[in-house]
């Protein structure tokens, strides 16, 4: 059959017309898929490098956490192992089974040089200067050097354990009076107690030689050269160390805060005569009269305060009773003093004051016997330039009255009249090594009775200090 070439012609054409959306449309399709693809690749490697971000992240908290394990069984270690002793340093020994001593000190020496003589002693010793005395001297000082003993762990019942202290020092005297004795002092005992120790109620009792109340032992003024005896003693400060027991009770045991504490103590009676100083016959040792003192005390982190009364009665006519008496027969020995420090960053500031009568006993009365009132206190200010350096100024001052002092004149009045003292130091410090410079102005008036004297004194220190 013979083709119509005219009729295929449209008959293509016609076809051509019909296909051509359908191959547009595979077309298009086509590029769809391709971009799909392409898209999902995209997304493929994103995820694969999300993963591996994820997976990184994975091992870098196992492995802190791995860290952390050791360090929780680190500290586990630690808290499971004894604590460390309070003071490594100090040697420490048994003398019977749970009872520890540790041996505690320090080794004092001073040059110096005086413009006079000083009462109590030259050099570690010197408090205000004799009337009368010429002639400069200087020398070299040992003598504040100290050891102690602390004895722990001992029990005494249930809820109370005990422990005990043992103090010297080197102001006992000389070694005869021979060309060598000034370099063999002789020790002194200063403290000897025993504590017993109730944690639970905050209460201690202490029996044996110790500071009576009115020595202001937790705010003693800073210095090198005057240890033993002190910057101010028998100036601005009183106190001195007897046999006797002392009850201290905490008044808010385990409260925060600032801490109450007080103290109440009996101590030997003392005076200077009549009768025998070192046989217990003195005027304050007739019956059983002993001084009787009470302190409240309060402390807190960077400052402290207390207030102290004190009170004996003295017999002057002495043990036995037939000891001719001066003046009056017996004497009240009143006191009442305050003080406290404060320290405020690298500041440090002491003060105290006290006011009575009869206070020769515990170093009162510029240390005259008497019925002699007289008031006094001293002020210490201190600064710290830096870890290793620090400054102190000091000032004490103290009057007895005029009419009392010149009534007992030979009686225990030994004419002094108002003593004023004056310091200024610069200290290095490094570990165990303490290093000074200081010097100390005295002022004392005294009295024969008709006529009045002043009498300075100056003494300059240079001291070093190593504590064990």
């Amino acid at each position: 059959m013979r083709r119509n070439p005219l009729f295929f012609a449209m008959a293509v054409a016609m076809g051509l017309a019909v296909a051509s959306p359908t191959l547009a449309a595979t077309t298009h399709k086509q590029s769809e898929v391709k971009a799909l693809h392409a898209l999902i690749d995209k997304q493929q490697q994103q995820l694969d490098q999300q993963q591996q971000e994820l997976q990184a992240l994975r091992d870098n908290l196992q492995r802190l956490e791995g860290e952390q394990v050791q360090q929780h069984a680190e500290l586990a270690k630690v808290a499971a192992a004894p604590p460390p002793p309070a003071h490594p340093a100090v040697p420490a020994f048994s003398t019977a089974p749970g009872v520890s001593v540790t041996l505690n000190g320090f080794v004092s020496a001073t040059a110096f040089s005086q413009s006079k003589s000083f009462v109590f002693g030259n050099g570690q010793n010197a408090e205000f200067p004799v009337v009368g005395s010429k002639g400069r001297l200087s020398g070299f000082d040992v003598r504040n050097t100290r050891f102690w003993l602390d004895f722990k762990g001992s029990k005494f019942t249930e809820n109370w354990s005990g422990s005990g202290h043992l103090e010297m020092d080197f102001f006992g005297g000389f070694n005869g009076t021979g060309a060598y004795s000034q370099q063999q002092p002789i020790p002194r005992l200063r403290q000897a107690y025993m504590d017993l120790n109730n944690v639970q109620t905050g209460s201690t009792v202490r029996i044996g030689q110790q500071w009576d109340l009115m020595f202001p032992l937790d705010n003693v003024t800073t210095s090198l050269s005057h240890i033993a005896f002190p910057l101010g003693y028998g100036v601005g400060m009183i106190g001195w160390r007897f046999p006797g027991a002392v009850w201290m009770q905490d008044l808010n045991h385990g409260s925060s805060g600032p801490q109450w504490r007080l103290d109440l103590g009996a101590f030997e009676g003392s005076w200077s005569g009549p009768g025998d100083n070192v046989n217990y016959l003195t005027a304050g040792n007739p019956g059983f009269r002993p001084q009787l003192e009470a302190r409240l005390h309060v402390q807190d982190k960077s400052w402290l305060a207390y207030a102290v009364v004190h009170y004996s009665k003295i017999d002057l006519k002495g043990v036995d009773g037939t000891a001719a008496t001066p003046i009056k027969s017996s004497i009240d020995s009143e006191g009442f003093e305050v003080g406290g420090n404060w320290h405020p960053g690298p500041w440090m500031f002491k003060a105290n004051a006290y006011t009575g009568k009869g206070l020769g006993e515990i170093f009162g009365n510029l240390v005259q016997f008497g019925d002699i009132s007289e008031t006094g206190g001293y002020l210490q200010a201190g600064y710290r330039f830096t870890p290793n350096w620090s400054t102190n100024v000091f000032y004490a001052y103290s009057k007895s009255d005029r009419s009392d002092v010149v009534r007992w004149l030979g009686n225990g009045s030994a004419g002094r009249l108002k003593n004023r003292q004056g310091a200024v130091s610069l200290l290095y410090n490094a570990g165990a090594y303490d290093f000074g410079l200081e010097w100390i102005y005295d002022k004392l008036d005294t009295t024969d009775g008709l006529t009045s004297k002043t009498t300075n004194g100056n003494e300059v220190n240079l001291s070093a200090l190593y504590h064990f």
